[in-house]
């Protein structure tokens, strides 16, 4: 995954402290109801598509990019599906980080699924009872923007 030019200008004065950072994941769907995945060229493994906000844009406008970035495809965000605080990681380049990601459930409007940056090795589009192996960040994401359900959050004192 490329590291935004923003953060790289933090990381010039920052170091490798822990930086708390807005990530954004989307599950996004077509209109056969197959969910849209990339295999990840950092780690080799398929997963949902997702990113860090840049200063300034909307968390629904950062699905939509980089959805739109990393497979070429359009879509909408329909609903936020979730919130959660990630515990801390630590790169092999020693940066720490830790995200608060905000899940949205989108909906595909245009283009045709393709690897349309570095960051994806393939992409593709999958029946949800038809996953190819997935961590488990992803099946839950996934498994609940299927649902109709509230927005989830990990409730205070967990």
């Amino acid at each position: 995954m490329s590291t935004p030019e923003f953060i790289r200008r933090i990381r010039a004065s920052a170091g490798h402290q822990l930086l708390f950072l807005p990530g954004v994941t989307a599950v996004v769907f077509d209109d056969e109801g197959r969910v849209l995945l990339g295999r990840r060229a950092d780690t080799g493994g398929w997963s949902v598509i997702g990113g860090i906000a840049e200063p300034g844009e909307q968390p629904a406008e950062t699905a939509v990019r980089e959805v739109y970035e990393e497979t070429a495809v359009r879509c909408v965000a329909e609903r936020v599906v979730l919130v959660q605080g990630l515990q801390p990681v630590t790169y092999a380049n020693g940066d720490e980080c830790q995200y608060m990601d905000i899940t949205f459930r989108c909906r595909a409007v245009g283009g045709e699924a393709r690897v349309n940056d570095d960051e994806s090795l393939e992409v593709g589009w999958f029946e949800v009872d038809g996953l190819p192996p997935l961590e488990q960040f992803a099946l839950d994401r996934i498994h609940r923007a299927v649902k109709d359900e509230p927005t989830w959050f990990e409730p205070a004192g967990m």
